[in-house]
């Protein structure tokens, strides 16, 4: 009994590997195509839910998309109430993909698996190394649903098993909660519905059982973006928040439902399985078709149980703990934390700045300015903090990291500086002189700063993770970015031979936007130098050419 449950236990954990396998990969590969796809999908909130339903099939996550659209509505990019059409429709996409991935599929996993692995290892560009990940991360999944179903076949015939799914059966509210709480701790309401679905395919539970789990897992699913959304910024909260309320809502609709046994599931599909899968299909297509008109209410009822917090609050907690300082180690990854902190607020004085460049808002300017002033104390006091630890006896390694922690600092301010005088000013002086830039330029340097912010996220993973890989990724990045500022420069210059009026009249403001974009992502990608330089992946200030076999994942 504990070999087979420990065999469970190893196949579950297959499957949230897997399925974090091929979002890793979409990530990498595809991160700012999705981003600007999903962008281009929210005009309105039927086109928005589309985008997120496609997003969350090709990522394998509505967690991810709910992620991608709080940094929308935090930016000013998106509504919140459009951004949650994008989480609504995300979570359909999910229940969608969960059907596919119970497909039959046994006789081409070895082609998938031997094709995804030839491709991770042989690639010579990095976005076909990331789409072998992905296809070696689909082929996992299925295998992993096979390793559950073969564990819980056996498990199903023990007495003890059979009590415990017998007194489910008549508790469908416990099941409800533990399905929820399941999924919380799994951390992927995918994964949890498919291990749900596969158990009652084995016969370990009872239809009804399933069911109740699969609704509480649509519980559990919601609870993920609120808890990681909690401490961020209003508009992302919001989002959180009204979407937990219109998921929870119906989930107890559904329950009371299942409760009253006026729903029969034989009409689902033919087994167990295939039942609680439609089930959840059923519950996020319903949710999709209930909330999607009332997105607007559900953030207004959102923002009214929603507290406050005040932005001297949010700026007053430093993680620069003086009484660490007599241990060295803890000191260092006090001042980390710090400069993560710096990096959050960079990131979020440079996402809303392109805003100023199409409708000048003195208010947001100022935001932005009072946060560059945050980033400047926070800057000083790092400095402060690591000049106090280098009057201890460190080791040669301490010491170094300390002249790292300084020098990202420094190049984070110098990111914050580019933004909130240089962009800042620029945005004011076309507002100022009534200018406008073309529609092409502006369709130039959006899609630019779209790339500045990806890599800006991508450096919060770095400095987050540590991950080797990433750094290299967004060392690899600075170069592309200035490579794509000349193509933007060059495009820009074609414009001036023809003759076109807003890109003479905004020439100059052009140039120096892209410029100043560029210099701020060499600034933000900063932060991956010193773990490029460890893995030898970075040699005199050059990327090393990539590797054909093997390397990080």
């Amino acid at each position: 009994m504990i070999i087979l449950a420990a065999q469970l236990a190893a196949a579950v954990a297959l499957l949230l590997w897997s399925t974090r396998l091929i979002r890793t990969g979409v990530e990498r590969a595809f991160m700012p195509e999705l981003k600007l796809g999903l962008k281009s999908l929210s005009g309105n909130t039927l086109s928005a839910a589309a985008g997120g339903g496609l997003a969350a099939m090709v990522m394998q996550s509505a967690t991810a998309v709910a992620l991608i659209s709080a940094g929308f509505a935090i930016s000013g990019m998106l509504a919140p109430h459009s951004a949650l059409a994008l989480v609504l429709g995300a979570e359909l996409g999910s229940a969608l993909m969960a059907r596919v991935l119970i497909l039959p599929v046994e006789t081409v996993l070895p082609f998938a698996l031997l094709i995804g692995v030839i491709a991770f290892f042989k690639a010579s560009t990095r976005k076909m190394k990331q789409i072998g990940r992905i296809i070696i991360g689909l082929a996992l999944v299925f295998i992993s649903l096979g390793m559950i179903r073969e564990a819980t076949m056996p498990i199903g015939e023990n007495a003890i098993i059979q009590s415990i799914a017998t007194y489910f059966r008549d508790d469908l509210i416990s099941a409800y909660v533990l399905g929820a709480v399941l999924t919380w701790a799994m951390h992927s309401s995918l994964a949890a519905v498919l291990t749900f679905a596969t158990f009652a395919t084995t016969g370990i539970i009872a239809a009804p059982v399933a069911a109740a789990l699969v609704v509480g897992a649509n519980l559990g699913g919601a609870f993920i973006p609120f808890a990681l959304l909690w401490s961020a910024e209003r508009p992302a909260r919001l989002l959180a928040l009204g979407n937990l309320l219109a998921r929870g809502t119906l989930t107890v609709v559904f329950l009371a439902i299942l409760l009253s046994g006026r729903i029969d599931l034989a009409l689902f599909g033919a087994t167990a399985g295939e039942q609680a899968i439609a089930l959840h299909i059923m519950l996020n297509a319903t949710l999709l078709l209930l909330a999607l008109p009332l997105v607007k209410l559900i953030i207004q009822a959102a923002g009214t149980a929603l507290p406050r917090h005040s932005d001297e609050e949010s700026g007053s907690l430093s993680a620069l703990d003086t009484d660490a300082l007599d241990h060295p180690p803890l000191a260092l990854a006090c001042a980390q934390r710090e400069l993560l902190r710096m990096s959050e607020t960079v990131q979020a004085i440079l996402v809303p700045v392109m805003h100023l460049f199409r409708t000048w808002d003195p208010e947001q300017a100022r935001m932005i300015e009072r946060r560059e002033d945050e980033i400047d104390r926070m800057h000083f006091e790092t400095k402060i903090y690591v000049s106090r630890l280098r009057e201890h006896d460190l080791h040669p390694d301490q010491d170094k990291k300390t002249l790292e922690i300084v020098a990202m600092a420094n190049s984070l301010e110098d990111a914050a500086d580019r933004i909130a005088v240089t962009l800042v000013a620029l945005a004011k002086k076309m507002s100022d002189e009534a200018l406008s830039f073309s529609d092409e330029g502006l369709a130039d340097i959006a899609h630019f700063h779209d790339q500045i912010v990806t890599n800006g996220q991508l450096a919060l993973s770095v400095m987050t993770t540590g991950d080797a890989e990433a750094a290299r990724q967004l060392v690899a990045e600075k170069d592309r970015i200035r490579i794509e500022e000349q193509k933007l420069q060059e495009r820009h210059l074609k414009r001036l031979q023809q003759g076109a009026t807003a890109s003479i009249e905004t020439s100059n403001i052009h140039q120096e936007t892209l410029r100043v974009l560029k210099q701020i992502n060499a600034a933000v990608s900063y932060v991956a130098y010193p773990i490029a330089k460890e893995t030898g992946d970075l040699l005199d200030s050059r990327l090393v050419r990539p590797r054909s076999v093997g390397g990080s994942g």
